[in-house]
């Protein structure tokens, strides 16, 4: 607000404040009557500047206590004012209110320090019963309003913060949500990935062959492999749908994929590989009879080899595909070794989203993750390089959970 254009609610009080001591004067109502030194109108001077200092409590309220002060002084040499008084607490009061913080701090120690002295010099100057009001009122038209002004001013800051808090919470809710749907809609993206990337490489695979290939029997064949893979990935768009449809625990749970189901996932793997002269092979050396895995592992490990398969498919040199899993204690290690190499024969477009899947899935569940050309460790009879992906995966309950 500019310094020259008063509150309206400033003018208001300025304008019942200065007519209401224009009719005390004409009454004759003055706050003494020993003091006439100077003509009863003289109380009019204090009146007038007080009135136009309040016009400025809110916009100047320092300037308008140091006018203030010095009005509420001259007016005590008149007859003075009762008005002129009132309006002082009030300067006092918006001092506080509305000034500088260390102002605010420092109004209602130097007011209260005033009334002390002030209640003392009384008593021990006139030594009489009465002198003690006069401590009385100067508490009152100074510290007063100034202790007044202090509590507003700290309930004031105090709802400030409060709301500040509130809109800050408000604002951090509303990051987090977003955060979440993101978190949950990559979640998605990679669930939805790697159940359908399996098997429309395939079929990617095949009607290229069937078109490439001039011969009735590879497009019967070929037709046979799109058909399945097409059911296939049909059936697990749908097992996603259920899975994103299911509100409440009354509901049947959806299966989740396991690695129990890796022997399928390879049988399927090597009809469709099989023109591509590729060779899938489980080595599952974990111990018989071990410690379940927690569901989120378990769903890592059989993505992040769903995935790896896939790739193969799409980009392996013929040979054997080796998929090892082994579990040491509390870590469970997921591998899987194709034949690195130009490819004959048709493939099928990568995006290179898998592997940014699979990397997010480990670090997901605190594990390592690793991809890129390797050489062959712990196949019998591998030579030449391999594309070796390796991922370790936490295999107890607790340390998922931190």
């Amino acid at each position: 607000m500019p310094l020259f254009r008063p509150h309206p609610h400033d003018v208001l009080l300025c304008v019942i404040s200065v007519l209401a001591g224009l009719v005390l004067w004409s009454l004759g109502l003055y706050t003494t009557t020993f003091r006439d030194l100077l003509p009863a109108w003289a109380a009019l001077v204090p009146l007038a500047v007080m009135g136009v200092v309040e016009l400025f409590r809110r916009t100047a309220p320092q300037p308008a206590l140091l006018i203030g002060t010095a009005a509420l002084i001259a007016d005590q040499l008149t007859v003075g004012n009762l008005a002129t008084v009132f309006m002082f607490t009030d300067v006092m009061y918006a001092a506080v209110v509305y000034g500088h913080p260390a102002m605010a701090r420092r109004l209602p120690i130097v007011t209260g320090v005033i009334t002390v002295v002030a209640t003392l010099l009384s008593v021990a100057l006139l030594r009489t019963p009465e002198s003690v009001l006069i401590g009385v009122v100067t508490g009152i038209v100074c510290f007063g309003p100034a202790l007044t002004g202090a509590s507003v001013r700290y309930h004031r800051e105090a709802a400030d913060a409060a709301r500040l808090r509130a809109e800050q919470t408000a604002l951090l809710a509303e990051m987090d949500r977003k955060a979440a749907i993101v978190a949950e809609r990559a979640r998605m993206a990679r669930e939805l990935h790697d159940m359908v990337a399996n098997h429309l490489s395939a079929i990617a695979i095949h009607s290229t062959a069937a078109l490439s290939i001039d011969s009735a029997d590879t497009s019967r064949e070929a037709l046979g492999v799109i058909r399945e893979n097409s059911v296939q990935g049909l059936s697990e768009m749908r097992r996603l749908i259920g899975l994103l449809r299911q509100a409440g625990a009354e509901q049947e749970p959806v299966a989740v994929p396991s690695l129990d189901g890796l022997a399928a996932l390879l049988d399927q793997a090597r009809a469709t590989g099989a023109a591509s002269g590729l060779e899938f092979v489980l080595e599952d050396t974990r111990p018989a009879g071990g410690e379940p895995l927690p569901a989120p592992v378990e769903l890592a490990a059989y993505r992040i080899v769903q995935e790896s398969v896939t790739n193969a498919l799409k980009h392996a040199a013929p040979g054997p595909v080796r998929v090892l899993i082994g579990r040491s204690g509390a870590l469970l290690t997921v591998r899987v070794d194709s034949p690195y190499g130009d490819r004959p024969g048709p493939r099928a477009p990568g995006s290179g989203a898998g592997l940014v899947g699979m990397r997010e899935r480990t670090e997901l569940l605190g594990g390592e993750f690793a991809a890129g050309p390797a050489e062959p460790v712990g196949a019998a009879g591998a030579t030449g390089t391999v594309w070796q992906v390796r991922a370790v995966l936490p295999a107890e309950e607790k340390a998922v959970e931190a």
